[in-house]
């Protein structure tokens, strides 16, 4: 059985074609130039493209690089992104949107041009930069950011399906738990309003302004997506490791927001300690099964360790080449299934409850916890033109 996935944490496919550089560049966590004398397609993630979006292209399996860039190039950025997410079998994307949004399809554009249904995901860096950005223009001022930010969030709470924080990059885990005070977002505001440079985007970085965006999206009681552990250079990944969090866990259990730990990789195994320990705590692996490839099954063994089933969910995190959201879904899957059949091989599960688990990570965890079923009996009484 191929269940219809729910990718819970995802961005758009790219927009626009992109040459053989360009791609690899796309291909890699990494912001810097690839090395001379090698290539992405010398990795992971790279023998997956070849093993297995090449068959998409109508190519062999095993393609090589050059045959595959020259086939993909036949395409266009718009053709390439049906074949691939149309191909992942996912019924709903969880879409962030608050990165990179000039070179992606925009989340009106996949709900327009897929048969999945898109959610909203309300980055809250980037809704405090947007806020913070009127207050200057219009004379606000620090003073008045606070009642203005949470004034857009309890709008935005409307119709976003949760919220996705980036303090693992901005900062770490490792700030201080409490609750900040209004005096102390003040002063913070000031001193960050204070240094703005009118010639560069504001940037939300100070720890205070951070964990007080945190707080403020748990009150609305939605589902919270915190990025932890492998990403890009922009963090120090020892300040990522989610049991960090311990203390801040502990203060926001009472809010009623789901705390959604997203691809976890190195740190999976304590992401799945504390999804077992605290009931609001869940867990993914996405992003690193894109880059592990052939070796995402002992990600995704290890990650069923300790989580409990109900609290694992699936997401893809792919952001650009279309391939990341199909090897995404193709990669989980296969993983997926060869860790549960090797498990019943062995006699440790009983084989009736694979399928059952399997739905479980894939869909269902994921419609519990964002209310999927309660937000499209709401769009259908609305009608189209309320979506």
């Amino acid at each position: 059985m191929r269940i219809p996935l729910v990718d819970h944490h995802v961005h758009g496919p790219l927009a626009h074609d992109v040459n053989r550089r360009e791609l690899e560049m796309l291909l890699t966590e990494s912001d810097r130039e690839i090395p001379a004398g090698t290539t992405v397609f010398d990795s992971q993630v790279g023998f997956a493209v070849r093993q297995h979006c090449a068959p998409m292209l109508g190519l062999a399996p095993g393609a090589s690089a050059e045959e595959y860039l020259a086939r993909r190039a036949e395409l266009s950025a718009d053709e390439l992104a049906r074949i691939f997410l149309e191909g992942a079998g996912v019924s709903d994307w969880i879409v962030d949107t608050g990165f990179g949004t000039d070179a992606i399809w925009t989340i009106g554009k996949m709900e327009e041009r897929l048969s999945g249904r898109t959610h909203e995901i309300v980055r809250l860096e980037a809704l405090l930069e947007s806020v913070a950005a009127d207050c200057l223009a219009d004379g606000g001022g620090p003073g008045e950011l606070q009642d203005r930010f949470e004034a857009a969030v309890a709008q935005a709470a409307g119709h976003a399906a949760g919220w996705k924080s980036i303090i693992a990059y901005r900062y770490g885990f490792d700030f201080d738990p409490a609750r900040p005070s209004r005096e102390a977002i003040r002063a913070a505001a000031e001193r960050w309003l204070g240094e703005a440079d009118p010639a560069r985007p504001l940037r939300a970085a100070d720890p205070v302004l951070l964990c007080w965006l945190l707080y403020a999206a748990c009150d609305t009681g939605l589902p919270v997506q915190l990025h932890s552990g492998y990403g890009d250079p922009d963090l120090d990944l020892h300040r990522c490791d989610p049991l960090l969090l311990t203390d801040w866990l502990r203060a926001v259990e009472h809010t009623g927001s789901s705390i959604m730990l997203l691809h976890c990789y190195p740190f999976h195994r304590n992401a799945g300690y504390l999804a077992q320990v605290f009931p609001h705590v869940y867990c993914d692996v996405g992003l690193g099964i894109n880059y592990s490839g052939a070796a995402c099954r002992q990600i995704v063994s290890e990650s069923m360790e300790l989580t409990p089933f109900g609290k694992l969910l699936f997401s893809s995190d792919a952001w650009g080449p279309p391939e990341l959201h199909y090897l995404g879904s193709l990669l989980w899957r296969r993983a997926t299934a060869a860790v549960m059949s090797q498990w019943i091989a062995a006699g440790d599960w009983p084989a009736h409850e694979a399928e059952r688990i399997l739905g479980m990570v894939g869909r269902d965890n994921a419609v519990r916890v964002y209310g999927l079923d309660r937000r499209a009996s709401s769009s259908a009484e609305g009608g189209a033109g309320e979506r």
